[in-house]
């Protein structure tokens, strides 16, 4: 039973807690408002999995045309059943032939049940039906008396059999579900990988919901440490946050759809990068954010962690919602969720335009489309097929100097007038497909391939520095404008393969069970990098002109030892190996000054290999407390640009170290603490001159995780989290002849990490009224971050941030006596608030030297520059269900 429990635990889609804001409330009066309500529930059940009840069935009817036959056969079906108790699908497991298959699938196809439960919450479910076909005893009839030629009209008809009553029902030809086999269940949870550490948090939709989220990445704000900025736009990827990481687009984040990585190798503008737009929010499920690399599936970028976005639209039909708000800002979004489907099986579309805030420089245009279907095969397998699309395109309005903006020359919200400045733009495209094949067995036992398919585009104009470059080409150009200008185009197809064998006693005491996977991805990379002088946007200098195919190979295993039902060891090892051909047409560059002796071009090929152990260990020492202790070995994979002819490829290594508690007392309140320690062979740093990302020496990170959530009523969901980081830098980056005298000391605290983030949300849920027997649900939602001041380069400061969003909501049903809770059609209107207290704070703070000729002589010095952050912005809604 202590088992059964630790597995509900782990079985829930995640913490449903939100935010009590950590400015006005702190976390023990977080507790103290939920434990009255708390105190008043039961517990959570067991995570026991009771099967469907009949409620309605039809029989099937005796295939007419195989009744002279007299065949008695047997047909077994798997019958799915959802969670409102309809029959989505059948299939036929055990055949009894022609005629007699089609029957009880057109008769089943009309049962109705009451759903499966597991936990006490309905659940999607798979059963075994068997009907029995039998034709049975029936009267003799009598001989039709002979047709008489000269009188034909005169011949009666053949009667039909006609059934004999028995007290156990109907005899003749007939068919039932057959009481001797019993119904077998198969609930069908989605499958739900085994916990790593106290840091691998399972957030699901309540706990999305809580607050305002703009846009899927922001959904990652719901999980302990993570902060999400925007500085470059709507069409550039989000920069992250997490647990002392500056994980610029990607770099230190593993990102996934699915088993569909978002992470781009090699990409121009960022290591790593991951544009999280092509996922549209309202059809996230759940998220599973794994914060260190304790996971032997964890691959490329998860060095902070990793991420996993699940996809799925639990209440179906068809919703609409349009939204309207603060700078000319529209959204319109559809989905369709087909009745008597998965959860799994949706179509959703997003367009959305905005003239962007400040001067009008942040206008954006921007489309996203998903699509899944999900279908069942024999064997109890299934077939995911993912579709996801997104294009957009943006103005920028780049950075501003401190400096000028406290001297008046120009507003906190502008951009600079300088045409350089006003040409910034960026646009993307993204184009994925993925196919799933998958089996979970109740024996613990799971099967699964897949394969993805994947092509992006990326351009972008930005200047960070204004007037500082001078060309390579030509040296005597200078002054034109260091708008550089980036673009990447990618092509990868990828796959794996996974296996888990069912749980094997190897003792009483002892079970085991072992895992293993492979996963293969392969890329096509054309990207480039110059500078342009508008307003032509004319070339006056190129950096980058680079071709770059990428394969890589991953193993890994995993095994899994439990004992005596109170503790799990869980351990197991991964090993990647990455080939790297790269054609640099500006590789072996000739200064204008040198005679040239040669052509320009560098192609070369290199090769790496990555290996890393991960093991976990938990032990529940009391039903209601889970201890664990973590170990990981994680890479990062370097920028195939930056390798050298034959070169052992140098990939980022990272360990991670990990003890923690997790106390689940009941009523829907837990607590987790744990603290952790990581270190990093070596770092990455924005550099503003090129755009992109340096590299600097090793790093380490140290701090403490407190995570706090509620959930004592489905009218109350309530989190609040907090994260200390001390990152440091080890060894400083060497000096190079572009860069002699690099910003970063040895022992430094690191640019840009927030040492404290705190995180808090609060989701309340109530009906308000009822009119004319319709009931109308008022829904208050609030979200706060702050964050600490951080350090910059050159030994400058970011100010503290604190940000606050808001949303209200009113709901009714369009069916009398409706609940707006269940099925049915509804609609909403609603109101939300970003940047509840119009605060004026810098979205993201830089320093470094730039020259934007707002005074007669340009300092030299490195100066702070700021991204502004979006001002107050209120958007109304309106949705309907139908």
């Amino acid at each position: 039973m202590r088992e059964d429990a630790a597995r509900a635990r782990e079985g829930s889609v995640a913490p449903r807690g939100r935010f009590l804001l950590a400015c006005c409330l702190s976390a023990s009066a977080l507790v103290a408002l939920a434990a009255p309500a708390a105190l008043a529930q039961p517990g959570p059940p067991p995570d026991a999995a009771v099967a469907p009840q009949i409620l309605e069935h039809v029989d099937p009817v005796y295939p007419p045309e195989r009744l002279a036959e007299g065949v008695d056969t047997t047909v077994t079906l798997f019958v799915t059943v959802e969670k409102d108790g309809t029959v989505s699908d059948a299939v036929v497991a055990e055949s009894g032939g022609a005629g007699f298959d089609e029957a009880a699938m057109k008769a089943v196809r009309r049962w109705r049940f009451s759903p499966a439960l597991r936990g006490g919450a309905p659940v999607r479910a798979r059963i075994r039906v068997p009907f029995h076909f039998a034709p049975g005893p029936h009267e003799e009839q009598p001989e039709p008396p002979p047709a008489r030629p000269d009188r034909p009209e005169a011949a009666p008809p053949p009667a039909p059999p006609k059934p004999v009553e028995f007290a156990g029902g109907v005899a003749g030809p007939h068919a039932v579900a057959e009481p001797g086999k019993p119904i077998e269940i198969h609930v069908q949870g989605r499958p739900n990988p085994p916990r790593r550490a106290s840091s691998d948090f399972r957030i699901g939709r309540a706990a999305l919901t809580a607050a305002p989220h703009a846009s899927a990445a922001d959904l990652l704000r719901t999980a302990p440490g993570v902060h999400v900025a925007h500085p470059e736009g709507e069409a550039v990827a989000q920069r992250i946050f997490l647990r002392g990481f500056d994980a610029e687009h990607g770099q230190d984040i593993e990102l996934r759809v699915g088993p569909i990585p978002l992470n781009q190798r090699s990409h121009v503008h960022g290591q790593g990068y991951a544009d999280l737009n092509v996922v549209i929010p309202e059809v996230v499920r759940s998220l599973r954010v794994v914060e260190g690399v304790y996971d032997p599936q964890q691959g490329d970028f998860a060095v902070a962690g990793s991420a996993t976005f699940d996809l799925g639209v639990e209440e179906r039909g068809l919703l609409l919602k349009g939204t309207l708000g603060s700078f000319n800002t529209r959204r319109l979004l559809a989905i369709w969720a087909p009745e008597a489907q998965s959860e799994d099986t949706f179509g959703a579309a997003a367009v959305r335009t905005t003239d962007g805030f400040g001067d009008g420089t942040r206008g954006a245009i921007s489309g996203a489309a998903v699509g899944q279907y999900r279908m069942y095969l024999p064997d109890e397998f299934s077939l995911l097929l993912h579709v996801a699309a997104h294009g957009s395109r943006a103005n920028l309005a780049g950075v501003l100097r401190r400096d000028d903006i406290a001297a008046g020359r120009v507003g906190f919200y502008d951009a600079y007038r300088d045409p350089s400045a006003r040409s910034q733009s960026a646009a993307s495209t993204r184009l994925q497909l993925g196919l799933l094949a998958e089996r979970a067995d109740d024996d613990g036992s799971q099967k699964s391939a897949w394969l993805w398919a994947m092509t992006s585009g990326y351009r972008s104009r930005m200047n960070f520095t204004g007037y500082t470059q001078r060309s390579r080409v030509r040296p005597a150009w200078a002054g034109r404008g260091d708008l550089v200008e980036q673009s990447n185009q990618d092509v990868a197809l990828g796959g794996g393969l996974a296996y888990r064998t069912p749980r094997i006693p190897l003792a009483s005491w002892l079970t085991g069970q072992v895992a293993v996977g492979a996963e293969v991805q392969t890329d096509a990379i054309d990207q480039a990098q110059n500078l342009l002088q508008p307003p032509q946007n004319e070339t006056w200098d190129r950096r980058v002109d680079a071709s770059i195919q990428l394969t890589g190979i991953g193993v890994h295993g995993d095994a899994l030892l439990e004992l005596s039902r109170w503790a799990r060891l869980r351990g197991g090892a991964r090993a990647d190996v990455l080939v790297f051909d790269v054609d640099d047409r500006l590789g072996n560059f000739i200064p204008a000054f040198q005679k040239e002796t040669h052509i320009e071009g560098f192609r070369r090929t290199a090769a790496g290999v990555a290996f890393g152990p991960r093991a976990t260990l938990e032990v529940d020492p009391l039903p209601e407390l889970r201890l664990s202790a973590a170990y990981g070995h994680g890479y990062r994979s370097p920028q195939a640009r930056q390798l050298e002819e034959g070169e052992n490829a140098p990939f980022a290594t990272v360990k991670s170290y990990e003890v923690g508690a997790t106390l689940r007392p009941g009523g829907g309140l837990s607590a987790t603490a744990a603290a952790y320690e990581t270190r990093l062979s070596y770092d990455l740093a924005f550099d503003a001159a090129e755009g992109g990302l340096a590299r600097i020496g090793p790093t380490t990170r140290r701090g403490l995780v407190v995570y706090l959530q509620a959930a004592p009523s489905p009218m109350l969901t309530a989190g609040v989290s907090a994260t200390l980081a001390h990152a440091t830098l080890d060894a400083p980056p060497p000096p190079t002849p572009e860069n002699p005298t690099p910003p970063y000391v040895e022992g430094q605290q690191l640019p840009f990490v927030p040492p404290v983030v705190v995180r808090a949300d609060l989701s309340v849920k109530r009906p308000l009224v009822t009119i004319a027997g319709r009931p109308i649900v008022g829904r208050l939602g609030y979200g706060a971050t702050f964050l600490s001041a951080r350090p910059l380069p050159y030994a400058q400061t970011a100010a503290p941030l604190l940000v606050m969003d808001a949303s209200l909501s009113l709901r009714r049903s369009l069916r009398a006596g409706g609940d707006p809770a269940q099925e049915g059609p509804w609609i909403e209107v609603g109101v939300e608030a970003q940047n509840l207290l119009d605060a004026e704070h810098a979205d993201t703070e830089y320093s470094f030297v730039s020259s934007w000729q707002t005074t007669p002589l340009p300092s030299a010095l490195p100066a702070r520059h700021i991204s502004a952050g979006p001002p107050l912005t209120v958007l109304g809604n309106v949705t309907l269900s139908l």
